[in-house]
Protein backbone atom coordinates (compact mmCIF):
# COMPACT_ATOMS: atom_id res chain seq x y z
CA UNK A 1 0.00 0.00 0.00
CA UNK A 2 2.99 2.62 0.76
CA UNK A 3 5.58 1.20 -1.31
CA UNK A 4 7.36 3.41 -3.73
CA UNK A 5 6.37 6.57 -0.63
CA UNK A 6 8.75 8.15 1.57
CA UNK A 7 6.74 6.92 3.87
CA UNK A 8 7.25 3.41 3.01
CA UNK A 9 10.32 3.60 2.99
CA UNK A 10 10.90 5.15 5.79
CA UNK A 11 9.16 2.68 8.00
CA UNK A 12 11.03 -0.37 6.19
CA UNK A 13 14.60 1.05 6.51
CA UNK A 14 13.84 1.73 10.16
CA UNK A 15 12.18 -2.06 10.70
CA UNK A 16 15.57 -3.36 9.00
CA UNK A 17 17.31 -0.77 11.43
CA UNK A 18 15.67 -2.69 14.01
CA UNK A 19 16.08 -6.22 13.44
CA UNK A 20 20.11 -5.44 13.26
CA UNK A 21 19.84 -3.59 16.95
CA UNK A 22 17.84 -7.37 18.01
CA UNK A 23 20.86 -8.77 16.05
CA UNK A 24 23.57 -6.62 17.09
CA UNK A 25 21.81 -6.79 21.02
CA UNK A 26 22.50 -11.18 20.55
CA UNK A 27 26.03 -10.54 19.31
CA UNK A 28 27.25 -8.08 22.06
CA UNK A 29 25.53 -10.45 24.69
CA UNK A 30 27.55 -13.72 23.14
CA UNK A 31 30.77 -11.90 23.48
CA UNK A 32 30.04 -10.13 26.81
CA UNK A 33 29.09 -14.25 27.92
CA UNK A 34 32.49 -15.33 26.23
CA UNK A 35 34.70 -12.75 27.59
CA UNK A 36 36.68 -15.28 29.78
CA UNK A 37 36.85 -17.99 26.70
CA UNK A 38 40.53 -18.37 26.15
CA UNK A 39 41.43 -17.53 22.25
CA UNK A 40 37.95 -16.41 22.03
CA UNK A 41 37.23 -13.45 19.03
CA UNK A 42 34.45 -10.78 19.57
CA UNK A 43 32.26 -10.47 16.89
CA UNK A 44 30.89 -6.82 15.93
CA UNK A 45 27.56 -6.32 13.04
CA UNK A 46 28.33 -3.77 10.30
CA UNK A 47 25.11 -2.42 8.54
CA UNK A 48 24.58 1.35 8.50
CA UNK A 49 28.02 2.20 6.32
CA UNK A 50 26.60 -0.24 3.86
CA UNK A 51 22.90 1.03 4.02
CA UNK A 52 24.11 4.51 3.77
CA UNK A 53 25.94 3.32 0.58
CA UNK A 54 23.01 2.03 -0.88
CA UNK A 55 20.73 5.28 -0.45
CA UNK A 56 23.55 7.43 -1.86
CA UNK A 57 23.75 5.42 -4.95
CA UNK A 58 19.96 5.93 -5.45
CA UNK A 59 20.75 9.41 -5.79
CA UNK A 60 24.14 10.40 -6.86
CA UNK A 61 25.79 9.20 -9.72
CA UNK A 62 29.89 9.11 -10.86
CA UNK A 63 30.70 12.18 -12.60
CA UNK A 64 32.26 10.24 -15.06
CA UNK A 65 30.23 7.09 -16.35
CA UNK A 66 30.67 4.89 -19.20
CA UNK A 67 28.53 4.25 -21.95
CA UNK A 68 27.15 1.08 -22.68
CA UNK A 69 26.17 0.13 -26.22
CA UNK A 70 25.72 -3.71 -25.83
CA UNK A 71 23.18 -5.28 -23.20
CA UNK A 72 26.68 -7.86 -22.71
CA UNK A 73 28.68 -4.76 -21.48
CA UNK A 74 29.11 -4.43 -17.91
CA UNK A 75 28.23 -0.71 -16.84
CA UNK A 76 30.30 1.25 -14.75
CA UNK A 77 27.48 2.11 -12.30
CA UNK A 78 24.75 0.23 -11.02
CA UNK A 79 22.75 2.03 -8.26
CA UNK A 80 22.02 -0.34 -5.38
CA UNK A 81 18.95 -1.30 -3.78
CA UNK A 82 18.40 -0.54 -0.18
CA UNK A 83 16.21 -3.53 0.72
CA UNK A 84 19.45 -5.93 -0.74
CA UNK A 85 21.43 -4.82 2.05
CA UNK A 86 22.13 -7.39 4.64
CA UNK A 87 23.92 -7.32 8.02
CA UNK A 88 27.67 -8.81 8.40
CA UNK A 89 28.66 -9.96 10.99
CA UNK A 90 32.77 -9.58 11.68
CA UNK A 91 34.95 -11.44 13.79
CA UNK A 92 37.72 -9.28 14.85
CA UNK A 93 40.54 -11.28 14.41
CA UNK A 94 43.22 -8.25 14.49
CA UNK A 95 43.09 -7.05 18.25
CA UNK A 96 44.30 -9.09 21.30
CA UNK A 97 43.24 -7.85 24.85
CA UNK A 98 44.25 -10.41 27.36
CA UNK A 99 47.00 -12.97 27.94
CA UNK A 100 44.91 -15.73 26.77
CA UNK A 101 44.13 -14.75 23.07
CA UNK A 102 40.55 -13.46 24.05
CA UNK A 103 39.92 -9.87 22.67
CA UNK A 104 36.66 -9.04 24.53
CA UNK A 105 36.86 -5.79 26.73
CA UNK A 106 33.72 -6.22 29.08
CA UNK A 107 33.50 -2.17 29.47
CA UNK A 108 33.05 -1.40 25.69
CA UNK A 109 30.94 -4.34 25.07
CA UNK A 110 28.33 -3.25 28.12
CA UNK A 111 29.13 0.70 26.18
CA UNK A 112 28.21 -0.84 22.99
CA UNK A 113 25.34 -2.59 24.46
CA UNK A 114 24.05 0.85 26.02
CA UNK A 115 24.24 2.62 22.50
CA UNK A 116 22.68 -0.10 20.65
CA UNK A 117 19.52 -0.05 23.51
CA UNK A 118 19.45 3.83 22.98
CA UNK A 119 19.52 3.28 19.10
CA UNK A 120 16.75 0.72 19.11
CA UNK A 121 14.44 3.36 21.60
CA UNK A 122 15.44 6.15 19.20
CA UNK A 123 13.91 4.04 16.01
CA UNK A 124 10.91 3.00 17.95
CA UNK A 125 10.05 6.74 18.80
CA UNK A 126 10.79 7.66 15.15
CA UNK A 127 8.71 4.78 13.96
CA UNK A 128 5.82 6.06 16.58
CA UNK A 129 6.06 9.25 14.73
CA UNK A 130 5.77 8.00 11.25
CA UNK A 131 2.54 6.43 12.41
CA UNK A 132 1.29 9.01 14.49
CA UNK A 133 1.20 11.45 11.27
CA UNK A 134 -0.11 9.27 8.98
CA UNK A 135 -3.04 8.91 12.25
CA UNK A 136 -3.50 12.53 12.21
CA UNK A 137 -3.82 12.56 8.27
CA UNK A 138 -6.37 9.93 8.35
CA UNK A 139 -8.48 12.16 11.23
Amino acid sequence: MFEGTTFGKTVDILHRSMDVAVLRRQVIADNIANADVPNFKRSVVNFEAALKKALESETQRPALEMTTTDPRHIPSFRPVDYRSVEPRRVLDYLSTAKNNGNNVDAEEELMASVENQLMYSLMTQAANFEFAQVNSVLK
